[in-house]
């Protein structure tokens, strides 16, 4: 029980039988779908997805708002086994990609193992393997349970007086009402981020006006988001090698890209300029001093956008930096006591993205819960484990890297760690949680290296920090991560024998 995981495919052990452990996967999102076709490579097909909604897709199945797209290009953010040759842009739109994760899910045979409208409420492990149950009174045994229920799931409603009391049409982008026209409409739009910046290009020349209410500017990166020709679709469905060097080129590129975000002081201020240089698009001063941020590029993640510098310079946009005082029948009040009257009202104020697979509750060893593990901060181990949850593992969990590299790289990396203590798990039937003195220390490397980093010095507060106001993402390019994730240290772990009891 000492030393590092063995590498490759391990058999099964005769308490798994061929077929694998049973495995129970939470969500089927990027990740889920991930972890679904890696268990149907390794011959697993004893596994069941349980997704919450009535269809796959995560992120992408509930952010349908208008302008929703990817600000990593498309053709990197893909699986590394399922590069896509029919990308239409640069940087693919929300339907898009949600046909692509679809695709890859129906292709691979994972659409036949989820199960939908499963909402998973408790999983508890009796010593011997976990019951897993959904909120419809269902029960599912598991040798293993893979949480992958995603980040970006679950919107963060502001807390303003008069909410309900507003007369028309009212909804959170991640769960926009495509019923409801705001074609020549007046709209309020709450929330300036990734999500309200793109909502603003996308609309700005379609509505009567557009009212957007600032609390932080954020820093815009220009980007041209120009058309994959039809030519090089067609060469690259034709000539897959041609598809796959493009993937890899480009995803070194953004690796290179990711590590001198956090080693490269050059680079950095190279991408400083640029987004400085691209507010001197902004004619009027005032409105240019309003969209100026007072905190480094970087501390909150970057919005990427080439046509948000002019859709918010037209007639109909104003941006509105006053706080909000409360909402009314007819619109939003700022404490200066103007109402901004409007017919259609919308959030675009983020999600909960420290709730990881919480309100899910957790029962490991000894009845030990995830809140009593979880007390003080997020206890991990590499972001995949959870002390005195044995055989249960997570990606994308508490302190994944953030900022820099593509979700779909991390979750690879991270699958390919767990891979190897499944192997384990199956070849020698056997119990593996991290010890909790091994998390702590890993947890407390993790802060360390963050504290140096532009989310904790870069004077903003962002959803890269947590409750302490220390980031809770881990500093690394995806280069790193790979290494330091590339063989399981097994000292770092209990490893017990399954009760044949």
């Amino acid at each position: 029980m000492h030393g590092k995981a063995t590498q490759g495919q391990a058999g099964t052990s005769s308490r798994f039988g061929t077929k694998g452990p049973r495995v129970v996967i939470i969500g089927s999102g990027v990740s889920g779908i991930l972890a679904g076709v890696k268990l149907l490579e390794r011959g697993w097909r004893d596994f069941v997805v349980l997704e919450k909604a009535e269809t796959l897709g995560g992120t992408w199945r509930d952010n349908v708002y208008p302008g929703v797209a990817c600000d990593v290009p498309a053709h990197v953010y893909v699986y590394s086994f399922a590069p896509n040759p029919a990308w239409k842009t640069r940087y693919a739109k929300g339907p898009d990609i949600w046909r692509y994760y679809h695709d890859v899910a129906k292709r691979h045979g994972v659409l036949d193992h989820i199960e939908y409208g499963k909402n998973v409420v408790h999983a508890g492990f009796d010593g011997v393997r976990w019951t897993v149950q959904t909120a419809d009174g269902s029960n599912y045994e598991a040798d293993v349970v893979i949480g992958a229920p995603g980040r970006l799931r679950d919107p963060k409603m502001p807390d303003i007086p008069g909410m309900d009391s507003f007369a028309g049409p009212s909804f959170h982008t991640a769960r926009w009402d495509t019923s409801v026209s705001i074609k020549g409409k007046r709209v309020c739009l709450i929330g300036a981020g990734s999500s309200g910046v793109q909502i603003l290009s996308a609309v700005a020349r379609d509505v009567a006006q557009i009212t957007q209410f600032q609390r932080t500017p954020q820093w815009v990166m220009p980007v041209a988001d120009e058309a994959v020709p039809w030519w090089k679709r067609l060469l690259f469905r034709l000539r897959p090698s041609v598809l796959r060097r493009t993937y890899r080129q480009m995803l070194d590129f953004s690796n290179e890209r990711g590590a001198l975000a956090f080693e490269s002081k050059q680079a950095r201020a190279a991408r400083d300029k640029m987004c400085s240089d691209a507010l001197l698009r902004i004619r009027d001063p005032e409105l240019r001093a309003k969209l100026t941020p007072d905190y480094d590029v970087g501390c909150k993640r970057l919005v990427m956008s080439e046509t948000w510098f002019e859709e918010v310079q037209r007639p109909n946009v104003s941006i509105v930096t006053e706080a909000i005082e409360r909402i009314e029948p007819t619109g939003v009040r700022t404490k200066d006591g103007v109402l901004h009257e409007c017919d259609v009202l919308i959030y675009a104020t983020g999600f909960d993205a420290h709730a990881y697979i919480r309100p899910m509750r957790l029962t490991g060893e000894d009845g030990i819960t995830l809140d009593q593990v979880w007390a003080d901060l997020p206890l991990t181990y590499r972001s995949v484990s959870i002390p005195h949850m044995p055989n249960f593992f997570m990606l994308n969990g508490p302190s994944s890297p953030g900022g820099s590299a593509s979700i779909i790289g991390i979750v690879e990396t991270q699958w390919d760690y767990i891979a190897q203590l499944l192997d384990r798990i199956a070849a020698d039937g056997v119990l593996i949680a991290p010890r909790e003195e091994s998390a702590k220390a890993w947890l407390e490397t993790v802060r360390e290296r963050a504290r140096n980093s532009v989310w904790s010095t870069g004077g903003c507060q962002s959803w890269y920090l947590d409750h302490t106001g220390t980031p809770a993402y881990d500093a690394v390019s995806l280069p790193q991560l790979q290494a330091s994730l590339a063989a399981p240290v097994m000292d770092d772990f209990e490893v017990r024998a399954i009760s044949t009891q």
